[in-house]
Parts: structure tokens; sequence; C-alpha cells
């Protein structure tokens, strides 16, 4: 192989490994943890840009009392804005009052829920 072909092979393979991760970094930075400071599991939360539209964040089966989770955003929010709105609702029926967050700074500052 020629030293000018080679040089373009290293160069396009250096190319594809920066994509690759920089595409590990975008999906594992979205994330925020939760902590539950309340005596009741965590069994939704909601996220809203506006206070008016509230949508599901996928918790599984929800967020025990005493614990702190993790949670990443999916890939389809990548365009929304930093700040929302997050409350939580609880296995008891109650409802958090909505505070808002800037998911993109603190991420490992966790929003806690407490009584």
């Amino acid at each position: 192989m020629s030293s000018n072909r080679l040089t373009n092979h290293v160069v396009w393979i250096a190319s594809l490994l920066l994509v690759a991760g920089n595409a590990a970094a975008r999906d594992s930075e979205w994330y925020f943890k939760v902590s539950n400071d309340t005596g009741s599991r965590i069994t939704a939360l909601q996220v809203s840009i506006d206070r008016q539209a509230w949508g599901d964040f996928d918790i599984g089966r929800g967020i025990k009392a005493g614990a702190t989770e993790t949670l990443t955003w999916d890939a389809s929010t990548d365009d929304e804005p930093c700040e929302q709105w997050i409350r939580a609702k609880f296995a008891d029926g109650s409802v958090s009052p909505p505070s808002k967050q800037d998911f993109c700074q603190d991420l490992d500052d966790p929003i806690v829920f407490s009584e």
C-alpha cells in the first residue's frame, strides 16, 4: 500500500472512531438522577416544557422510597429544551409540586423528591 493510500485509510478509520465515540458520548450524556426521600414509591415521573402538556418518563416499576436512580433520556428528546418541569406521582396517590430543572446541567446532582 502506498503511503498516501495508507494515510487516507488511517484518516478514514480515525474519523469513523471519532464519529462512533461522539455518538456513544451523546448517548451517555443525557441522564439525570432522582432521589426519593419520601415514604412512598414513585410510580410515575412526568416532564413538561410548558406545565400544560405532561409526558410520562419511563421509570419501569418505579423508584422505591429511600432510593436514588439514574434515568436516561430517550434520543427522541434530543431537540427539546434543557429547561423542563418535572413532577412525581406516588403509590399513596399524592403528586409532587412541579419543579423547573435544567437537564443539561448538574447531571450528577439528584432531583430530590421529599415530603
